[in-house]
């Protein structure tokens, strides 16, 4: 077989442990300088800068919450002037409600009214039929009669309205003097 490492590791070891036992403090020492320089590096960059990252944090902590504040208060207003319009539209759906109730009442009213006129129409055509029924058999019963029954029929007219007018000159007369 072939040996791969060394027979002799205990001397290697040795003197390794020798070469790093006078290393870990330089390394600590390094280590230490370094922690020691970034210190100073950041309080150097705050002192410099005026700045702290702390505040830094509580400046825009501050302005989130105003902002928020703000944000809101809008809402909040926004909210009302719905709540507003949302009221006034539902009170304007009321009215036209009430309006339209209204409409049909009279509509249901108006065609109450239209049938029992249509019923009246219907009974006055047909008491109109009837007599124009009864007069042309009354006429067809009758002799022909001349032609001067009709002037006296509208003389007779004449004459009846006559009286009628004189009554009411005579009322007229008596309001006036009175």
């Amino acid at each position: 077989m072939i040996e791969l490492a060394p027979r002799n590791t205990s001397a290697l070891n040795t003197g390794a442990l020798a070469r790093i036992s006078g290393q870990p403090i330089a390394i600590a020492a390094t280590a230490f300088v370094i922690v020691v320089l970034g210190i100073g590096s950041i309080t150097l960059w705050r002192a410099y800068t005026g700045m702290a990252p702390e505040t830094d944090r509580v400046v825009v902590t501050r302005q989130l919450q105003a902002r928020t504040a703000q944000a809101s208060e809008q809402l909040v207003e926004k909210t009302k002037g719905l709540e507003a319009t949302q009221q006034e539209s539902i009170d304007q759906l009321q009215v036209v409600q009430d309006q339209l109730l209204t409409v049909r009442r009279l509509l249901a009213a108006q065609q109450t009214d239209t049938r029992k006129l249509s019923e009246q129409v219907g009974t006055l055509t047909e008491s109109i039929d009837g007599l124009r029924q009864s007069f042309a058999s009354a006429q067809a019963t009758e002799p022909a009669a001349p032609p001067s029954s009709r002037k006296r029929s509208v003389r007779s007219r004449s004459h009846a309205v006559k009286p009628r007018a004189s009554k009411s000159a005579k009322l007229k007369r008596g309001r006036s003097n009175g």
